[in-house]
């Protein structure tokens, strides 16, 4: 298959792959929250955001194909690109999708020898994950994606997938809605172990840590901070993202552990 001379990227962490499996020549055209490698993206021209692309002047750069997403893109804006230049969509639910959406991604730049390496690395953290689950057993956690309203993620959900392999059960993984809205008493009502503020896609701070430790906002639970992208991104980033969800996943346990004996 021969390689992409033109791609336009409307998916954060798929740009960051395709820099990383050394494509990044390619890429004519990217969101404006596609932001890694920033030394690659420098020049790229920049075709709006995810929710609201600029159409046109993605169709002005004449690209032979544009990866998409279809959670972060709109239907209707994948319709009209669809229907005039080549689209591929990838949009996983599960770490193992994810891997999978990788190496077609890798096909698809023709660059499958590139690939191995992160595929190798995501597979060795897969089995230490099931190492670490029969040293200490999982914890009830809450994973918010939004504040004001609260906002968390349901069991059919990249997120939801990600805190599972690495041993933290999702409270929110039951409810209907894909990212349900919650009231604090609920939350509290479920005594998760840990409440974990992501960096992505509302922006949880220290002093937001830190007020919600301080007022004990969901109740008795430790309260921390993560990377969002860790946890959300799929591609490339899980390949050291995950083994950091990992070591994080098992610092909570561990603290659990020692206040469930205590």
């Amino acid at each position: 298959m021969r390689s992409p001379a033109r791609i336009v990227s409307l998916v954060p962490s798929t740009t960051e792959s395709l820099c990383a499996l050394g494509a990044g020549a390619a890429l004519v055209g990217c969101t404006r929250y596609c932001e890694e490698p920033a030394g690659e993206l420098a020049a790229v021209r920049r075709v709006g955001g995810t929710k609201n692309p600029q159409r046109e002047a993605i169709l002005a750069l004449h690209p032979d194909l544009v990866l998409a997403n279809a959670e972060e893109n709109r239907a209707e804006d994948l319709e009209w690109l669809q229907a005039r230049v080549r689209v591929v969509v990838h949009t996983p639910r599960t770490v193992g999708e994810a891997a999978a959406c990788l190496r077609d991604l890798a096909a698809e730049l023709a660059v499958p020898e590139a690939v191995q390496p992160f595929l190798l690395r995501i597979e060795s953290q897969l089995a230490a994950a099931q190492v670490a689950l029969l040293e200490a057993p999982a914890i009830d956690v809450f994973y918010p994606v939004w504040c004001r309203p609260w906002i968390s993620i349901n069991g059919d959900t990249f997120v939801h997938d990600v805190l599972r392999v690495v041993g933290l059960r999702n409270i929110a993984a039951d409810l209907p809605r894909r990212y349900p809205e919650v009231e604090l008493e609920w939350v509290r009502s479920r005594r998760p172990g840990a409440v974990l503020l992501p960096s992505e896609p509302w922006a949880f701070t220290a002093s937001d840590r830190d007020v919600c430790r301080g007022e004990r906002t969901f109740g008795p639970a430790a309260v921390e901070l993560c990377d969002g992208r860790d946890f959300c991104w799929h591609g490339v980033r899980l390949a050291d993202g995950l083994g950091r969800a990992l070591r994080l996943a098992a610092r909570l346990r561990r603290a659990a552990g020692r206040r469930h004996r205590s």
